[in-house]
């Protein structure tokens, strides 16, 4: 289900979802809504860059994050802001969904991280797998 094989980005997990883009993130923003978690934002890239007569896969970032989970993060590393909130990138793969982010353990080798502070990012790991499941 996820492919982490030496051919992808290092760092970055995908994961095959069985429903459409948009149910995918319509499903994302409702657990997300439903754990209480902060709703930055939900960056439509495809229908922009139609907007300018481009054409791009169906892609949709969704911003989202927890303030009590990432403010002691961004505390111990300042420069974890880069990469805070975390983000979620839904995008269609032919006729397949897919569900992307950079896995908690990536963002701690690259800020230094101690496993305690990975941990506070690794809730991403169980909504993205309820996302694929659900």
């Amino acid at each position: 289900m996820a492919d982490r094989g030496p051919s992808a980005t290092a760092g970055i997990v995908t994961k095959e979802s069985p429903r459409s883009v948009a149910d995918t993130v319509a499903l994302l923003v409702d657990l997300l809504r439903s754990k209480g978690l902060k709703l930055f934002a939900v960056i439509d890239h495809s229908t922009e860059a139609r907007g300018v007569g481009l054409e791009l896969r169906d892609t949709k970032v969704i911003i989202f994050g927890s303030p009590v989970a990432g403010t002691p993060v961004m505390v111990a590393s300042p420069l974890v802001a880069l990469d805070l909130p975390l983000k979620v990138l839904v995008w269609a793969d032919g006729d397949r969904t897919k569900v992307s982010y950079t896995s908690p353990r990536e963002l701690g080798n690259r800020y230094r991280l101690s496993d305690a502070l990975v941990g506070r990012l690794a809730g991403i790991e169980a909504l993205t797998d309820a996302v694929v499941t659900h």
